[in-house]
């Protein structure tokens, strides 16, 4: 029987909770109760203000301030005008650190992955404590994980994008 997820499995490092949800299920309860699920095959970690990858590493603003609140919670914003994509704030607070859901075992990308989950901007500072909308689950499956570097960050400068701070499920 799967299990669900507490919240508190985000209040760690997110090097640690990053390569751990990769194998876990996403699950979207839509308001007539059918249940969207897919397992997560890879993941992305980003973490504190020195990591020029991450949306923190210019500050505190208005767009990151979710990154320096609780764990646990959902970071949802656009890419490209076009795209939302998912993260899951982790770590302590004043922190900022989380995780992007880069991809599903059939949705092969971060935007395929939300849009097929139908997941957008609306869920941007939901929390996952107690929430019966939106949760992830865990029903024993454990991935061999391998490491690559992240995706789209060139920006970021040759260190902060060729470290392999990306989570994919191995056993693909």
């Amino acid at each position: 029987m799967n299990k669900k997820i507490d919240a508190d499995f985000f209040r760690r490092d997110v090097l640690e909770a990053a390569p751990d949800l990769v194998g876990k299920i996403l699950v979207h309860r839509l308001p007539d109760g059918t249940e969207l699920r897919e397992r997560i095959a890879e993941t992305e970690a980003y973490r504190g203000e020195e990591d020029k990858g991450c949306h923190a590493a210019k500050g505190r603003t208005k767009r990151t301030e979710l990154l320096y609140g609780e764990s646990g919670v959902i970071y949802v914003y656009l890419c490209y005008g076009m795209h939302w994509l998912m993260n899951v704030i982790t770590g302590e607070k004043d922190q900022p650190q989380g995780l992007l859901l880069r991809a599903g075992k059939r949705f092969d990308g971060p935007a395929k992955l939300t849009k097929n989950m139908k997941i957008d901007g609306s869920f941007n500072g939901v929390s996952l404590r107690e929430n019966e909308e939106i949760w992830f689950e865990d029903d024993g499956y454990r991935p061999e994980i391998r490491t690559a570097p992240r995706v789209g960050i060139d920006y970021a400068g040759e260190y902060w994008k060729d470290i392999e701070w990306r989570f994919i499920d191995g056993k693909e």
